[in-house]
C-alpha cells in the first residue's frame, strides 16, 4: 500500500485542525449566543411585568377592573405574551385575559407596590420603601425563543462550515504551492537516473525550495564533471596503452615488413634493367611499393615517442621555409599558398624537426582537401597572450561535424589513401611540446587549423 504522500498528510492535518477549531468556536459561539438571547429575552419580559405592576397601581386602588382588563389586553398583543392576570391585596382576581394556547407556559409575577411621593423611576426599583397593594402575573412562551435559537444555530453552522470549507481550500492551494517545487524536483530527479543527464532543475520562487534545487543542480553537475574527467582518464590510458602496444609492434613491421619491402625494391630495380622502359606494371609495382614504405614511414614515425630536443628556433623564420617548401609543390596542382608571417625574428625553444613535420603534415592534409578544385591556403602567425600561434586555413569542403571530434585520433581517415596518422602525429608533436592544436570550420567555408605553442622566449 502506498504511504500517503506529504501534500495528503499536510491536507489532512489542516482539515483535522480547521475542523476542530471550527466545532470548538461554533460549540461556544452557540452556547453564548444562546445565554446572550435567553437573559434579553427574560428581561424583555421581566420589563414588561413591572410596566404593567406601575401602571395598574390606580386601577387596584380604586378598583376599576374595565381599567386593569384594558391593560391586560394591551399587554397581551405583546409578542409570546399568552396570558395576562392582575390581582388585589388579598390575591383575588380583578383581571384576566389568556389567549389560547396548547404549549408549555412560563410565568413571571411582579408585585404591585404603592408609591409614597416618589417621582415615577423609582417604580422600576425592586424593593422600594412603599406597602404591595396586588400583583401582576404574565404568562409566556419560549416558543419563539427556541425557534429563534434553533435558527441561529443552524446558520452559524452553515457558516462556519463555509468558513471551514473556504479555509480548507485556502490551505490546499498553499499546501500545494509548498509541494509543488518538490513534486518537480522528483520527477527531474527521475528523468535524470533515465539518462537525460543535461536537464536541471527549476529554482523555483521559494527560498528553502530555491536552496535544495540549487544543491541538486550542484551535484549534477558535479556528477557530470566527474563523468567527463573519467572518461577523458579511460581515454588517455586507452591511448597510451595503444601508443605502447604500437611502439611495441613497429619493431615487429621494422624487422618482418620493411627489410622485405626493401629487398623487393632492390630486386626490382634489377628486374627493370631488362624489361622496356614504360612498361605499366613495373610502373604499378613501385607506385604500390612507395606507398607501403610512406605507410611503414608513418607508422614507425607516430609509434616512436616523440621526445622534443628543445632549442633556439626562430619560429617565423621555421614557418616561411615550409610554407615554401610546400609551394614548390603546387606548380601542378590548382593550389596557391599565401602567408601572413611576421617579418621580425622570433626565437622560441622548439624541436624544428619534429615541428617542422607536423605542420607539414597539417599543411598537406589542406592541400589535399580541395581535390581537382582551386583552393587557396593560408598560413599565418601571429601571437595572442601568452601564446605562439600558426595558423592554417583551406577553402575546402571543411570538416564534416560528426567527424571534428575524432580527426585527432590514430588511423582515423575519410580518404581511401590516406593512413590516419598525419594529423594524429601532429597532434603528439604540438602536445609534447606544452601546446594544443584545435580545427574548426570556418564561415566562409574550409577547415582552420590552429596550433597554439606557449611563449618560451629562447
Amino acid at each position: 500500500m502506498k504511504r500517503p504522500g506529504i501534500h495528503i498528510r499536510l491536507l489532512a492535518a489542516a482539515i483535522l485542525l480547521i475542523g476542530a477549531t471550527t466545532l470548538s468556536l461554533g460549540y461556544a459561539g452557540t452556547l453564548i449566543i444562546h445565554e446572550f438571547v435567553k437573559t434579553r429575552f427574560e428581561e424583555r419580559i421581566s420589563f414588561l411585568a413591572r410596566y404593567l405592576a406601575l401602571n395598574a397601581e390606580l386601577g387596584i386602588l380604586i378598583d376599576e377592573k374595565e381599567m386593569l382588563k384594558r391593560l391586560s389586553q394591551n399587554l397581551l398583543s405583546e409578542k409570546d405574551v399568552i396570558g395576562v392576570s392582575i390581582f388585589g391585596t388579598a390575591d383575588e382576581p380583578l383581571a384576566e385575559v389568556i389567549k389560547p394556547f396548547s404549549g408549555v407556559l412560563s410565568v413571571i409575577e411582579s408585585p404591585v407596590i404603592l408609591k409614597e411621593s416618589q417621582d415615577e423611576s423609582r417604580a422600576f426599583q425592586w424593593n422600594p420603601p412603599s406597602s404591595v397593594i396586588g400583583k401582576v402575573k404574565i404568562m409566556y412562551t419560549t416558543e419563539g425563543l427556541v425557534i429563534l435559537l434553533d435558527t441561529m444555530k443552524r446558520r452559524f453552522v452553515w457558516l462556519s462550515g463555509i468558513a471551514g470549507l473556504f479555509s480548507v481550500l485556502i490551505f490546499y492551494f498553499i499546501s500545494r504551492s509548498l509541494v509543488a517545487p518538490i513534486t518537480e524536483l522528483v520527477q527531474t530527479s527521475r528523468k535524470v537516473a533515465a539518462g537525460n543527464l543535461q536537464l536541471r532543475a527549476d529554482l523555483g520562487v521559494l527560498p528553502e525550495t530555491r536552496e535544495l534545487a540549487a544543491a541538486f543542480n550542484a551535484m549534477l553537475d558535479s556528477l557530470e564533471n566527474s563523468r567527463k574527467a573519467l572518461e577523458k582518464a579511460n581515454l588517455a590510458v586507452i591511448r597510451q596503452t595503444t601508443l605502447a602496444e604500437l611502439g611495441k609492434f613497429s619493431l615487429m613491421i621494422a624487422h618482418e615488413v620493411k627489410n622485405p619491402l626493401g629487398i623487393i625494391k632492390s630486386s626490382m630495380d634489377i628486374l627493370k634493367k631488362d624489361i622496356p622502359e614504360g612498361d605499366m606494371m613495373v610502373e604499378f609495382i613501385e607506385d604500390e611499393i612507395r606507398r607501403l614504405n610512406r605507410l611503414i614511414e608513418d607508422f614507425l614515425l607516430f609509434a616512436r615517442p616523440a621526445n622534443p630536443a628543445f632549442r633556439p628556433v626562430n619560429l617565423h623564420e621555421m614557418l616561411k621555409h615550409c610554407a615554401e617548401r610546400f609551394e614548390l609543390q603546387t606548380a601542378d596542382i590548382p593550389v596557391t599558398i599565401e602567408t601572413d608571417i611576421p617579418e621580425d625574428n622570433y626565437e622560441g625553444l622548439a624541436d624544428p624537426d619534429l615541428l617542422v613535420r607536423a605542420i607539414g603534415n597539417i599543411i598537406k592534409n589542406a592541400m589535399e582537401s580541395g581535390g581537382e578544385d582551386e583552393n587557396v591556403i593560408r598560413i599565418r602567425a601571429f601571437f595572442e597572450k601568452d601564446f605562439w600561434i600558426a595558423e592554417i586555413s583551406d577553402q575546402g569542403p571543411g570538416i564534416d561535424p560528426e567527424y571534428i571530434d575524432k580527426i585527432f585520433e590514430p588511423f582515423f581517415t575519410t580518404r581511401s589513401k590516406g593512413t590516419g596518422l598525419g594529423l594524429a602525429f601532429a597532434f603528439q608533436v604540438i602536445k609534447a611540446h606544452g601546446g594544443m592544436i584545435t580545427a574548426q570550420n570556418s564561415p566562409e567555408g574550409g577547415a582552420v587549423f590552429q596550433i597554439k605553442i606557449p611563449k618560451n622566449d629562447a
